[in-house]
């Protein structure tokens, strides 16, 4: 029998070792493709992450989104044709209808029609019924709309000094010059309310009132409205820091190539527009003042919430924007995070519905219906185990999730800053239009006659006649007409 020494290695296990190393080494070689496998996962998931996002910030809209209307694609997705019958072009069955009632005491001229026979069998022994008359009033354009007055001063040759001397003309007449205050308020109505660029109204005004205007004399009588305005605008500047309720909302507005930022301020008894260099908080605190107490109604910009801590003022943040925030995350592609947007969006409506019923309930037990779903939708709002949006949403509601509540106890302020944004609208419509303003006297024109537009809008009073009572007052140096005192 073979004996085999202790000091020789054993075969099978010399083999073993070295199938055992093997299976090391493959397995630290597969070790090694694992982890590049799961770097490039990562970097495919994160990738695809990335594309979502981008994809989901394409995809906003007015509707889910602070983004305007006009930024919309023309072409939306075609709605299906089944549900809800599709709404006809123009006025619905059961509107009201819009009419003016006329008198016949308004009519410049009067026309009147008779019968010299029977219509139905040719008799013509006719007898007239007074007061059974029926009348069509409309509106016509005289030949001539425009008057051209001329102003004569006669010559004096004076005996005394042996020199000529001239009458004077009327002090509206010499300041105004070619063009009279009617007719100024005319073209600073057209060139601002009406977004007319010059070679408009002077196309307009040749064409269809008969007087013939060089742009560069439509451009002095604009200057002459915007000085009309002056003291009207700079009257609400020192109103309001007085007031107790303000909605404010800001947008673009280009100069030359700079972005300069358009501030409306939308207070009770009128609308206040600036045109500033900047969008932040200072402009705040130059308008209002670091003792402002009033109730502001905003977006979620950041400048408010910087001017929260300079002022001891009381925020209103827009429900709106918010309902449009929500909106979006809950389109998202993460699930858990579109989950969490769509349960801050049932608990908005919710709330929305409670505030339609604001007519329908005692103010007490409204009140206190609003305060317990506030605090439900708060309790449920900043808690999320989802990232990206949802969590800096939820934070939101953390640092300043009551600011978006503050109507329940501050009824004067809308729960949304709708106001605004419908007042700044006109401006948004006018800078597509006009590209906006070359220098400091076309900003203060903008600022003075939106400011004239939008406050007699809110007040329901006629621009033109605002405009032309303060044109006339300017021409005679008179006390030119108060925004404040409009009915």
């Amino acid at each position: 029998m073979k004996t085999i020494s202790s000091d020789s290695p054993c075969p099978s296990c010399t083999a073993l070792r070295a199938e055992v190393d093997a299976l090391k080494h493959l397995l630290l070689e597969m070790r090694q493709q694992l982890d590049a496998l799961q770097g490039e996962l990562s970097q495919a998931q994160a990738e695809r992450d990335k594309a979502q996002e981008e994809l989901a910030k394409a995809r906003k809209n007015s509707s889910n989104s602070s983004k305007p209307p006009s930024s919309d694609i023309v072409k939306g997705k075609k709605r299906s044709s089944s549900g809800r019958r599709k709404r006809k072009i123009g006025g619905q069955p059961g509107h009201p209808k819009h009419e003016r009632t006329f008198c016949l005491e308004e009519a410049d001229e009067k026309h009147t029609y008779g019968l010299e026979a029977c219509p139905q069998c040719a008799g013509v022994h006719l007898e007239v019924l007074p007061g059974a008359e029926k009348t069509t009033y409309q509106y016509e354009l005289v030949d001539q709309p425009i008057l051209l007055h001329a102003h004569q001063v006669h010559a004096y040759w004076c005996l005394d000094c042996q020199k000529i001397h001239y009458a004077s003309l009327p002090t509206p007449v010499r300041k105004g010059g070619l063009v009279g205050p009617d007719l100024t308020a005319m073209i600073g109505y057209l060139k601002g309310g009406c977004h007319a660029s010059y070679t408009t109204i002077q196309s307009f005004l040749e064409d269809v009132v008969g007087s013939a205007l060089s742009t560069g004399m439509l451009a002095k009588v604009v200057k002459k409205v915007s000085a009309a305005l002056a003291t009207p605008y700079q009257e609400l500047w020192k109103a309001l820091r007085q007031q107790k309720t303000l909605n404010i909302d800001e947008t673009g507005h280009p100069e030359n190539g700079q972005s300069l930022w358009n501030w409306v301020f939308r207070a009770p008894g009128f609308t206040l527009f600036t045109i500033e260099a900047s969008r932040s908080a200072q402009v705040l605190k130059d308008a209002l003042g670091t003792e402002c107490e009033a109730v502001l109604g905003s977006d979620y910009y950041s400048s408010y919430r910087a001017y929260m801590k300079k002022a001891p003022v009381t925020v209103q943040f827009c429900l709106a924007h918010l309902i449009r925030e929500a909106r979006f995350i809950a389109q998202s592609q993460n699930k858990v995070i579109a989950n969490y947007g769509q349960r801050v969006l049932d608990g908005l409506k919710s709330i929305f519905k409670i505030i339609h019923q604001r007519e329908k309930i005692p103010p007490d037990l409204f009140r206190r219906r609003l305060e317990r779903a506030r605090d439900r939708f708060l309790q449920m709002a900043r808690r999320t185990q989802a990232g990206g949006e949802a969590a800096v949403l939820a934070q939101r509601f953390r640092t300043h999730g009551r600011e978006y509540f503050t109507f329940i106890t501050q009824p004067d302020i809308d729960p949304t800053n709708n106001v605004a944004e419908r007042a700044i609208r006109f401006c948004v419509i006018d800078r597509l239009i006009t590209q906006g303003t070359r220098g400091r006297a076309g900003r203060q024109w903008c600022e003075r006659i939106w400011t004239t537009l939008a406050t007699c809008a809110q007040k329901g009073h006629r621009a033109f006649h605002f405009i032309r009572e303060a044109v006339q007052a300017n021409f005679s140096g008179t006390q030119p007409p108060s925004l404040l005192a409009l009915d």
